[in-house]
């Protein structure tokens, strides 16, 4: 019997707020990095995706101070007066680096609760996208441009990845409002192909059918430890 694959482990939450963000999103954290890198993003969910980053890089700043605190009083180190200077050192920077844990996590919520509100009142479309739509727009979002062959007049677009959209499919986004091309630019020098405000909003929700439903409670999370006082 041959043997069976591993199965695939669990991906490990970054922060305490990673799978409300995901589920109001319909993305995973990693998809959602991507198209901000990509400038897929309409600005409320850009600006949700570089406060998370800002929350992940606290918490890890928590991670390696409590770390250090375990380390310390794990009995690896003599106990003596040096050691209790050390932990207490320790302990006041777990405590700071908690602080801006926290207001990070404060920062996030404030982005992510609008756009958990309006996905909590959404309707489901039956116009969403399709899954060659879909991988049309995420090539035009990183950028494109339609070409016209100056012998047979035949137009074609091209992402900057190299993918090829047919041209049909590009008129049928085109009217539906998703993308835009620039005039302004002659076709056979190639216009310049980018997502309109409502492409970028439609490849946000192309996943939101599939996510878990968002709970009609909105209440901040219990799970945000609080910060303990500081100590003197």
């Amino acid at each position: 019997m041959p043997p069976q694959p591993a199965p695939t482990p669990a991906r490990r939450a970054v922060t305490q707020l990673d799978h409300r963000l995901e589920t109001a999103t319909g993305h995973d954290i990693d998809t959602l990095s991507a198209y901000r890198d990509r400038g897929v993003l309409d600005d409320p969910h850009a600006q949700l995706v570089d406060r998370h980053r800002t929350l992940a890089s606290a918490q890890i700043g928590v991670t390696f101070y409590l770390k250090l605190l375990n380390r310390l009083t794990s009995g690896e180190f003599p106990v003596d007066g040096a050691l209790f200077v050390r932990i207490d050192r320790t302990v006041d920077q777990l405590e700071e680096a908690a602080e801006v844990r926290d207001a990070a996590a404060q920062k996030l919520l404030a982005a992510l609760e609008p756009i958990e509100a309006a996905a909590a009142v959404s309707t489901p479309d039956e116009g969403r996208l399709s899954t060659d739509d879909r991988a049309a727009l995420l090539a035009i979002a990183g950028g494109a441009k339609l070409h016209e062959h100056l012998l047979t007049g035949r137009l074609s677009v091209t992402a900057s990845s190299g993918t090829r959209i047919p041209y049909p499919q590009v008129q049928q986004l085109e009217r539906a409002g998703l993308i835009v091309r620039d005039t302004n630019h002659p076709v056979h020098a190639g216009q310049p192909v980018s997502l309109t405000d409502a492409g970028r909003a439609a490849l946000l929700d192309a996943r939101r059918t599939s996510a878990t439903p968002v709970p009609k409670s909105l209440a901040r999370p219990s799970a945000l430890p609080s910060t303990p006082a500081k100590r003197r």
